[in-house]
């Protein structure tokens, strides 16, 4: 009897343990389970977005996201439950809860699967947050075997496909981490989490690990291609606003221009010459001495005259971006109001001494401290003194170094300063999001006249909101790092971030100068291949913009007219800015369509395999397949090692090679692979090629390997010496004809925010290959100062090996007037 009471009381206490282990709720936006101790909510956010949270049952999970701006859609789903399987289906994506051990996967509706957490993949362990008892936190997942899955950042690992790594992701100078990377099977994952976070990706398992969460936060995206999910992320953290037509331009700078008639002489010299140039850039120490670090004021005696540097620089028809950064020095009036509200942090930044020397003489420490950027009173106060100082003066635009912020001799203490959100800890990789956007917002309340134009040195998910444009940091001047460059941008691309850019050159580049002469190495050859082909590369990048220090940068410092190099050079800028048509409406559609200007190969040619792993080719826009030559051809390359992550402590190879006589007329071969599915065309040479192949192209110093996609339209703008000089009133249509094509000729006021009133034009050209006829559409929208009356001169390409760009017999020039005309070709 007591025998049969004790197995039934056993029988009973399975039951209730079972049916508790299954319980759930239904909710506004999905799903909330406990299982295991631990609360599991599913939230569809729209129907191809769902927020995936877990937390320690008995604690709330209430936090804002920093990156998410969207609010979750009244979404339509179902609920299927079958044993402990519970299935919630919207009209795009299925994700199924397994209510015995938590497990979470994901399935297209027609049952394809996209990705599955490994099952008891979840951790949450004890962490002591400066005195705060919370997590660390950590999700696995189970990729497929053959599965490629991009983003993570600005990664100087050269990789494409960031399968088979490992990563510790606490923002730096040259590494730039957003938690968030998408497969080629079409979904993205985006890890919510700010503190220092690990990736790993093994053969058995692919995780996030964060060092502090209250809790497990991602959002499952699915989007069926890159620019799908691309689409999903954008919908999620932010739309991409217009950048000014003249960023797009050329841009000179150095370490550092040291007075204000040097900044401008160098403008008069662009002009004189007769090279295209857009905008100029000021680094630091305009403000002074250390102690008066960052002070957004002109306090050094070599720029005694600011406005009249900014009204001379606006009257040779360039812009200016102006050095500003997230740290202050204890003389500046910010340090002492923000020191008075208990609103920065105390750890080694940039620049560590009072003395402008290296090493860091530390018998004078420069008391310089970084500001809390997540407190939204301390990013007024920033804008206060950026507003009075700079903005009131008419500078364009910002440099905004240093937004990861430096963080010099890390000590783990550092972590524990408190910030508005917490520990410096909890939010440490968010930081350049808080810094940039706050710039952007209190610009945008204070005119809308002028577009926001950031140029910043970190990023975060999100950051694609706040009208800022990515470097890649202080990397060194090699050809190793110049090789990294390309899918470390096109990584970051694939985040949702479309705003790239690097030092074209490199940075760190006094490894070229002979015998410690600065400057010496721009007549270096070895330097001279580098940086001509490091700038062909950065004609086809989002910002075209020249950098570094050591060796200086401008045209003239390389030779003159005539001469190989410099007409490379030259032949490069006269390039982008013939392209401006392309890239400005290209520009367009990121904002308006969500798509990219850097584009891995993967994302148009998905179907072939080959291109999965690809990184030293790219689209640049739909058209353009960009195969810069990135190793060298004619001089020894050049090993240089740097310290990147203080950003300064450098080391140069003494076996570097000395300053031999090179001739450069020589052309050189390079293998380039031709992505499947299409034909190409060399732009140089009109000849015709079919996808799916490697060729081997030879081209000399001054070109870039360039292929047009068949069915391309591309329109060509006018020689100019900047970017607004002549309307677009007679541009070159090219037609390359084997396939049909649709391209939209977007046009706007240039520098206000007036297209997001609907003040702007579009023209849609569309070519028949079967007929051979370009329809061009009438023109849609107005604005003030659109163009009404226009030529185009219209030009087939084909594979005639006869045919030059210029041959009449494919061309035919058309008068437009706004109305739809067919052009039989």
């Amino acid at each position: 009897m007591a025998l049969k009471f004790y197995f039934s009381l056993i029988i009973i206490c399975f039951t209730s343990i079972n049916s508790v282990a299954q319980s759930y709720e239904k909710t506004n936006f999905g799903i909330k389970a406990s299982i295991d101790n631990t609360v599991v909510e599913i939230q569809f956010y729209s129907p191809e977005i769902i927020r995936v949270i877990k937390y320690p049952a008995g604690k709330k999970l209430d936090r804002k996201s920093l990156s998410v701006i969207k609010v979750p859609e009244k979404t339509k789903f179902t609920i299927n439950k079958r044993d402990s399987i519970l299935s919630l289906n919207s009209k795009n994506i299925e994700a199924i809860l397994n209510l015995e051990n938590g497990r979470i996967s994901f399935k297209t509706i027609d049952g394809k699967p996209l990705l599955n957490e490994k099952k008891s993949g979840s951790l949450f362990t004890d962490f002591n947050d400066s005195g705060i008892q919370t997590h660390s936190v950590a999700q696995s997942f189970i990729l497929d075997k053959k599965e490629s899955i991009y983003g993570l950042g600005i990664l100087q690992n050269g990789k494409m496909s960031q399968r088979n790594q490992k990563i510790h992701m606490v923002q730096n100078n040259t590494w730039d981490f957003v938690t968030f990377f998408q497969s080629d099977k079409g979904y993205g994952l985006f890890w919510d989490n700010y503190s220092p976070t690990d990736f790993s990706d093994t053969n058995e398992e692919t995780s996030f690990k964060s060092e502090v969460g209250d809790g497990i936060d991602y959002y499952f995206m699915k989007g069926n291609n890159a620019d799908g999910v691309i689409t999903q992320m954008r919908d999620l953290t932010g739309q991409v606003p217009m950048f000014p037509k003249w960023t797009f331009g050329f841009w000179q700078s150095k370490e550092r221009y040291k007075s204000q008639n040097e900044t401008v002489e160098v403008v008069k010299k662009y002009r004189d010459l007769g090279v295209p140039l857009d905008g100029i850039i000021q680094d630091w120490q305009y403000w002074g001495d250390n102690y008066h670090w960052n002070g957004m004021s002109f306090l050094n005696p070599e720029f005694s005259k600011p406005q009249q540097m900014i009204d001379d620089i606006h009257n040779l028809n360039a812009h200016l971006l102006i050095s500003i950064w997230s740290s202050f020095g204890p003389k500046t009036p910010q340090f002492q109001e923000l020191k008075s509200k208990n609103m920065l942090m105390d750890f080694q930044t940039w620049p560590q001494s009072a003395k402008d020397v290296w090493p860091p003489d530390m018998n004078f420490p420069s008391g310089v401290q970084v500001y809390d950027a997540y407190n939204p009173e301390a990013r007024d106060i920033y804008w206060k003194y950026l507003n009075k100082g700079l903005f009131s003066l008419g500078i364009d635009g910002w440099w905004m170094d240093s937004t990861e912020p430096d963080h010099l001799d890390i000590k783990p203490e550092d972590f524990d300063n408190k910030t508005f959100l917490g520990s410096f800890r909890k939010v440490r990789n968010a930081y350049p999001l808080m810094s940039v956007g706050g710039v952007y917002d209190h610009q945008r309340e204070t005119s809308s006249a002028k577009r926001v134009f950031i140029l910043t040195r970190s990023a975060f998910a999100g950051q694609q909101r706040y009208g800022a444009n990515t470097w890649s940091g202080d990397v060194n001047s090699s050809w190793e790092n110049l090789r990294n460059q390309i899918p470390a941008g096109l990584n970051f691309s694939l985040c949702g971030i479309p705003y790239w850019n690097s030092d074209i050159g490199g940075f760190f580049a006094g490894a070229y100068n002979k015998n410690g002469n600065s400057g010496s190495g721009s007549k270096n050859s070895s330097y001279q291949e580098l940086y001509v082909r490091w700038l062909q590369f950065g004609a086809f990048t989002p910002m075209m913009r020249s950098h570094g220090t050591d060796i200086p940068r401008e045209i003239y410092q390389f030779g003159q007219k005539g001469e190989t190099i410099y007409d490379a050079i030259e032949k490069t800028i006269h390039l982008r800015y013939s392209l401006l048509p392309y890239i400005y409406s290209n520009a367009w559609k990121v904002t308006n369509e969500q798509s990219s200007m850097m584009r891995a190969l993967v994302m148009d040619f998905d179907q072939d395999e080959k291109v999965k792993d690809i990184n030293n080719e790219y689209l640049f826009g739909q058209s353009i397949l960009v195969a810069p030559v990135v190793n060298a051809q004619y001089t020894p390359e050049v090993i240089v090692k740097t310290n990147e992550e203080t950003g300064w402590n450098k080391k140069e190879d003494k076996d570097n090679p000395k300053n031999p006589e090179i001739n450069f007329s020589q052309k050189k071969s390079k293998k380039i692979y031709l992505p499947a599915g299409t034909q190409w065309y060399d732009f140089w040479t009109n000849d015709k090629y079919n996808g799916g192949q490697e060729i081997e192209k030879e081209a000399g110093i001054d070109e870039i390997p360039l292929y047009i996609k068949a069915g391309s339209i591309i329109p060509f703008g006018p020689k100019v010496q900047y970017a607004n000089e002549k309307k677009w009133d007679n541009l070159e249509i090219r037609v390359y004809e084997g396939a049909d094509g649709v391209f939209t000729l977007y046009e706007d006021e240039g520098d206000n925010y007036n297209y997001e009133k609907g003040k702007y034009t579009t023209i849609t050209f569309k070519w028949n290959d079967s007929k051979k006829v370009l329809t061009i559409e009438q023109q849609k929208g107005e604005f003030i100062g659109m163009i009404k009356q226009r030529q185009f001169n219209v030009v087939k390409v084909s594979a005639n090996p006869d045919q030059q760009k210029s041959d009449i017999k494919f061309s035919k020039i058309v008068d437009y007037t706004g109305n739809t005309i067919l052009v039989k070709m």
